[in-house]
């Protein structure tokens, strides 16, 4: 499995418009994207930061899903008024739900 993480940076004020926008919206869209496996959508609401992550079943599957990644992210950014501050990638090697 691996992720893509993206940081981003907005008013505290806005999150609650950013979770909307993507639950509504963005979520929807991402999980008919092929190869899609989960996201996680963490915020600090004093700081207005917040981290997305989200889950791919393959290297393959994340590289080309980057694309509307990419319009996907733009989205939600605008929506919260935020800056993406970064986009990394992740080759995920424990999960609590994976087999040992």
């Amino acid at each position: 499995m691996f992720a893509r993480v993206f940081t981003y940076q907005g008013p505290p004020e806005l999150i609650d418009e950013g979770i909307r926008i993507g639950k509504k919206q963005i979520l929807p869209q991402a999980r008919q994207l092929d190869g899609f496996k989960g996201v996680y959508f963490l915020v600090d609401r004093q700081s207005g930061k917040h981290l997305t992550i989200t889950l791919w079943e393959s290297e393959e599957a994340m590289r080309a899903s980057e694309e509307a990644a990419n319009r996907l992210r733009s989205e939600d950014a605008e929506a919260a008024a935020a800056t993406v501050q970064s986009v990394e990638r992740f080759e995920v090697v424990l999960s609590s739900e994976q087999q040992t």
